[in-house]
């Protein structure tokens, strides 16, 4: 087992990792900027390492600081938790062949996954289903540009090979722009990836967004753990999840599921991964994965049980997964709002100091969250100040206690948008279930 790692993260998913450690009894080491100097991880962990200032490029995206404090406080491995360099090729490779371990993926997988035309044709091998599209990026032959389009059928989407988080997209609905978006989605895939490969798929209306939990060891054995929707989104960011995703079937879990699992098994992937799908009519269609721990992690963790970090760690040091797919049991629903220092309405982020910060309780509640009165939330970084999570034995009863937490959390002194959620939960159409990925910017008339 790693003896001691570095946590190259900040927030609540580095506290998230902090926790599991010292219940495994695995030192820490709380890398931060100089703007987070009174983060509750950093002020708990076992030793610190103030790696550079506020600038996430000069500290928390800076590989040689963070693998200067591995070496210097004597760590076995590195923890990416989310974001920042989890998803990096490069820096996994660079904290592997520096003598450390690092705690995801191998870098090859990483890289397979990071393209999305390599990716797809990775899916496609294993017998993954994927969107309709150009089976691979698109050349400068406008004529067979605009022949694969008419065959795919409009509307289409244009996406950058090197993309995510929602960049890098184009939707198309006739055949009259389809060359002036490729040329511009080219252009800005090159000015944000470094990579103007682009290609096509059919563009699906009204699909859900759901993905499936995956661990894998290096011994050749992969479990799922199930699924999650993630379809209430706004800007291609999610706002809440749950688990299990409403309205599939057993048989439908168990069908994408042992696909994932397989896939997993044929490309030698190890540690924590997600893979994720537009859901519509019944069919699932792969449009990526993602090689690292999700934030939304904790809805899975309340249906099975399983501690996904922990099985991280002990991936990471050599050991085989501690279950196998028939140990994995779906019990009861869980919730998961995203908790934002941004205005409800503008969106705008709100940093500042907390005043007073009181977190709610009761039967089947967790927060993760990083925050505390007195706190300052610093401008750097991304606006999610916390996880708010409920379970309950069936979904009706996960909402109830979502709606009662949401009324006795207390953040004072920023805004946040938690009115946002209180808002949501009085949607009929929430409440029903199978929201399309649309449905909340419809809502809010974005």
């Amino acid at each position: 087992m790693l003896d001691k790692i570095v946590i190259a993260n900040r927030g609540e998913i580095a506290l998230r990792i902090l926790r599991a450690c010292r219940e495994m009894g695995i030192k820490t080491v709380a890398v931060h900027s100089t703007a987070d100097n009174n983060l509750k991880h950093v002020l708990l962990a076992d030793e610190t390492v103030c790696i550079g200032p506020p600038s996430s490029t000069d500290s928390y995206l800076n590989m040689p600081a963070i693998i200067s404090a591995a070496e210097v406080t004597d760590s076995m491995g590195i923890h990416p938790g989310y974001g920042f360099l989890s998803e990096n090729a490069d820096f996994a490779e660079r904290v592997e062949s520096s003598g450390f371990t690092f705690i995801g993926p191998k870098p090859d997988s990483i890289r397979l996954m990071g393209d999305k035309v390599s990716a797809i044709r990775a899916m496609k091998a294993a017998g993954v289903p994927c969107v309709p599209g150009s089976d691979g990026p698109l050349g400068d032959d406008s004529d067979e540009n605009l022949r694969l389009a008419r065959n795919i059928g409009y509307p289409i989407i244009i996406k950058a090979a090197g993309g995510g988080g929602g960049r890098g997209m184009r939707v198309v609905h006739s055949e009259a722009s389809l060359i002036s978006s490729i040329n511009v989605t080219q252009t800005e895939a090159r000015s944000a990836f470094g990579n103007e490969t682009v290609y096509m798929e059919k563009f699906l209306e009204h699909p859900r967004h759901v993905e499936i939990q995956i661990l894998a060891d290096s011994f050749g054995n992969a479990v799922h753990l199930g699924e999650r929707d993630c379809s209430m989104q706004r800007r291609h960011q999610k706002v809440i999840e749950e688990a299990p995703a409403p309205g599939i079937s057993e048989e439908q879990r168990k069908r994408i599921g042992e696909r994932c699992v397989r896939a997993c098994q044929e490309m030698g992937y190890r540690s924590a991964g997600t893979f994720e799908f537009l859901f519509e009519d019944g069919e699932f269609y792969f449009i990526e994965m993602n090689t690292r721990l999700q934030v939304e992690h904790p809805v899975t963790e309340f249906i099975t049980g399983v501690d996904i970090v922990k099985e991280q760690l002990r991936i990471a040091s050599g050991e085989k997964l501690s279950i196998t797919q028939d140990d994995v049991v779906i019990r009861g629903h869980a919730i998961e709002c995203r908790i934002n220092a941004e205005d409800p309405k503008t969106f705008m982020p709100s940093p500042g100091l907390v005043h007073l910060w009181h977190a709610p309780g009761g039967p089947g509640v967790r927060i993760d969250s990083h925050v505390y009165s007195g706190y300052r939330v610093p401008p750097n970084y991304d606006s999610m100040i916390g996880k708010l999570i409920t379970y309950g034995p069936d979904r009706d009863t996960a909402i109830a206690r979502m709606r009662n937490a949401l009324t006795e959390i207390v953040v004072e002194g920023i805004k946040t948008n938690i009115p946002l959620h209180q808002e949501i939960f009085q949607h009929a159409a929430f409440r029903k279930g199978g929201t399309d990925i649309h449905y909340l910017e419809k809502r809010l008339g974005l």
